[in-house]
């Protein structure tokens, strides 16, 4: 498996779909990825060269935020929500939806335990 930035990209896949595999690059920046290298996006990941990994990792630390430091940076992100109190911040402390989702009948089995809900009646 070639490494990348410390992850393990698939061999068997064409390089756009390994690359994928890194927290924070989708099929879209991938794409974008493989055109600045100037490398074949039908190639497999496993006939990259010790060249092109070099390549990868150079413009991955460079130009994108990836891995540690967006999982880093979104930990922070929620962290503040929580810390000022905002209404997002209360919905992520309690472990139920940020985004306006319905909880009467969906939430409930999102994250793990089962949350209670004031006022509903058996």
């Amino acid at each position: 498996m070639a490494r990348v930035i410390g992850i393990d990209i698939p061999n068997k896949k064409r390089l756009v779909i390994s690359l994928t595999y890194i927290y924070g690059i989708g099929n879209h920046i991938a794409q974008q990825i493989v055109e600045k290298l100037g490398l074949n996006p039908d190639m497999h990941a496993e006939k990259l060269t010790e060249g092109d990994i070099s390549k990868l990792n150079a413009i991955l630390q460079t130009e994108y935020v990836v891995e540690g430091d967006l999982r880093r940076q979104t930990q922070n992100d929620i962290k503040r929500l929580i810390s000022i109190n905002s209404y997002r911040g209360q919905r992520h402390r309690a472990g139920l939806p940020t985004r306006g989702q319905r909880t009467k009948c969906n939430a409930r089995t999102r994250k793990g335990r089962k949350k209670t809900i004031a006022g509903r009646k058996k």
